[in-house]
């Protein structure tokens, strides 16, 4: 019999999940609340539910299942939507993090608070109640500050505090445009830890977790947007030395536990300070960024997401399809348009006749009003490259972004 998993969210970095899913026989029912959703056109049955609003996607589904629907499986990919998926398993019985596992993974000081009760480093954090509070503890902390909401996601409202900097925000401003991204009004403040960067990902099969995902971030543009933090992609394989990257991977699978993912999938933005790795964060869903559909099978050669999908439908991995069998060079970059209205945008087919590109996708199209790079979501388009090393697949895809050029005409 055909089984059924339900997809929660529909948007386009989810298609490669939806579409691997449908290639593995299953029926795919996506829930998401843009008609439009493009998703919708890979999947068997779309269902209007919401990504973020747990009770509306379950009425939803019940009322999918009186009509017939059964499920077997349900999971999100490149949505931080573990709430939604373990009220949707809650109700259906099925198996995927739990509600309490899916509340730490997506509270930030919740999260941080339990990695360190469970003795997992964790960089310096604290709540704040306003700005002036804020401004006492940037006084207490002569170092540089990370001021974000609790309960956000995409980089929105979150902004670097430099001391001496001129562009670093007065804690007034730096306090207001953090609460204002939160959905529950709490911000955190956090030490900012230097280092390499690290997107990490993996899945625990019953207790034993596994870590094929490992990528060095690329945070070359800290100052040309500051004070937001804004990542440019990254590169595979890492330049870490072997003993370093497995103290990460383990330092992640000991996170994913400590917040209650025993079997189910976990990604970790990890930092490395004076050589000792710290969690930044662990979240319980498979990543954005094209990082699990992309990038995981091109360097190591892991069928992540379908691994993924299978233990979501009730399957259990074997250790041997989670082990990376080559490490091929991967390198993404992130495309940024200027300040204006995009009148055209040109060289596109040149960027991807660069050898070695395998991805150039836009997010915006002429007649976009761009307002400037606060966060991930105003990133303007993505390039991915493969090769056999990571410098040769940095140089093309850097190659292909140069390429891309966004005409634009100052705002009336």
């Amino acid at each position: 019999m055909t089984k059924t998993l339900i997809m929660i969210g529909a948007g386009l970095e989810t298609v490669p999940a939806i579409i691997k899913a449908k290639a593995l026989g299953l029926r795919v029912v996506a829930v998401d609340a843009d008609p439009n959703a493009p998703g919708y056109a890979h999947a068997d049955e779309a269902v209007a539910g919401c990504v973020y609003t747990p009770q509306i996607s379950v009425d939803a589904l019940a009322a999918w299942a009186r009509r017939g629907g059964r499920p077997d499986g349900v999971m999100c990919a490149a949505v931080d939507a573990p709430h939604t998926v373990a009220a949707v398993a809650e109700y259906f019985g099925l198996r995927a993090a739990s509600r309490e596992t899916a509340a730490l993974a997506t509270d930030k000081l919740a999260m941080k608070a339990r990695l360190a009760a469970r003795g997992i480093p964790v960089p310096w954090y604290q709540a704040v109640s306003g700005p002036q509070e804020l401004a006492e503890i940037i006084a207490a902390r002569p170092g540089t500050l990370i001021v974000k909401p609790v309960d956000s996601r995409g980089a929105r409202g979150v902004l670097r505090l430099v001391p001496g900097s001129p562009r670093t925000p007065s804690p007034r401003e730096a306090y207001d445009a953090a609460a204002k991204e939160s959905p529950t009004g709490r911000v955190m403040v956090e030490a900012y830890l230097d280092g390499p960067q690290v997107s990490t990902e993996g899945l625990c099969v019953e207790g034993t977790p596994y870590t094929p995902g490992f990528s060095d971030r690329n945070y070359e543009f800290l100052d040309r947007f500051a004070p937001s933090v804004i990542e440019n992609g990254g590169e595979l394989p890492s330049v870490l030395a072997p003993d370093v990257r497995q103290a990460v991977k383990d330092l992640t699978g000991r996170a994913a536990l400590a917040l209650g993912i025993d079997h189910g999938v976990y990604k970790g933005d990890m930092v490395v300070h004076q050589g000792k790795p710290y969690v930044i964060e662990i979240a319980a869903r498979l990543s954005g960024g094209y990082f699990c559909t992309h990038e995981i099978p091109w360097n190591t050669g892991v069928r992540f997401v379908e691994q993924a999908i299978r233990l979501a439908v009730g399957e259990v991995p074997q250790a041997a399809d989670l082990t990376p069998v080559h490490d091929r060079g991967v390198a993404q970059r992130y495309l940024f348009a200027p300040t204006g209205t995009i009148a055209r945008i040109e060289g596109v087919e040149q960027a991807r006749a660069v050898a070695g590109v395998r991805l150039v996708e836009l997010r915006v199209r002429p007649g976009a009003r761009i307002e400037g790079v606060t966060s991930h979501p105003a990133r303007a388009g993505v390039v991915m490259a493969v090769a056999d090393s990571r410098d040769e697949a940095v140089a093309a895809a850097e190659e292909a972004v140069s390429r891309v050029v966004f005409v634009s005409e100052p705002h009336p």
